[in-house]
């Protein structure tokens, strides 16, 4: 029986891959009418190959970007990056459809909630507050609570002890087959593969070849193609 659900948080409750590429755009465009001498699609290749190298969440990424281009960081440019940056992810953070109604019900249910993400643990909450639903779970498992990045159980382990249940009565919804659902079926939790999160630009560390090599080997016990899905499993009408 299942007594609770752990969430990955980046396209699965929210669309993550929408913010970051929209502010990406934003801020190199910004960047250029500063005084970066580079074509959009050029510096925005160059920035998604950043991401690549140190990582989607790593907080200095302009200074690389703006060093790379020009050797030395120029701060009237970096401070343009920024501004636009921030003013374009804060207009579109929203939730994917249905997740708040959903949320409520589970709740209702009586089924406890978590969240288990790769994410730093200020950029999690900051996240969660903004859309408004951090309350809505028990437990929350970033980055910086455990050291440990998933697919290591250490963070799944984390979650079930602060949800105080076992293994076998938890389910893992996340998009990422490798991280979320690999990582969490190898200690015994059910997993629910969130489809609609693959429907993104690869950035990051996410590889269009490792992808389709992970559909191949790893199953889900569940596979939902958007949110509300979820409500099926439970049971549950929204």
């Amino acid at each position: 029986m299942i007594k609770a659900v752990i969430f990955d948080l980046d396209n699965t409750l929210i669309n993550f891959t929408k913010i970051k590429k929209n502010s990406v755009s934003a801020a190199v465009n910004s960047m250029r009418s500063a005084g970066l001498r580079l074509s959009q699609a050029k510096a925005e290749k160059i920035m998604y190959e950043l991401y690549d190298k140190y990582g989607i969440e790593y907080s200095k990424i302009f200074q690389k970007f703006i060093s790379k281009i020009r050797g030395k960081v120029d701060y009237k440019i970096l401070a343009a990056g920024i501004v636009a940056y921030r003013k374009v992810q804060a207009g579109i953070l929203e939730p994917y459809p249905k997740v708040f109604p959903l949320l409520v019900k589970l709740k209702e249910k009586g089924l406890k909630l978590a969240v288990v993400s790769d994410a730093l643990r200020l950029k999690a909450w900051i996240r969660l507050t903004e859309l408004g639903i951090g309350d809505f779970f028990d437990t929350v498992i970033a980055y910086g609570d455990v050291k440990k990045r998933k697919p290591s159980r250490v963070p799944f382990d984390k979650a079930l002890e602060k949800l105080g249940v076992r293994p076998s009565e938890a389910l893992m919804v996340g998009d990422n087959l490798t991280r979320d659902i690999a990582g969490a079926e190898k200690i015994g939790i059910k997993t629910c593969f969130a489809r609609y999160g693959l429907q993104r630009v690869v950035i990051g560390d996410y590889k269009k070849d490792s992808l389709k090599k992970s559909r191949k080997i790893i199953k889900a016990d569940y596979t939902i193609n958007k949110f509300e899905d979820l409500a099926k499993i439970f049971g549950i009408k929204l």
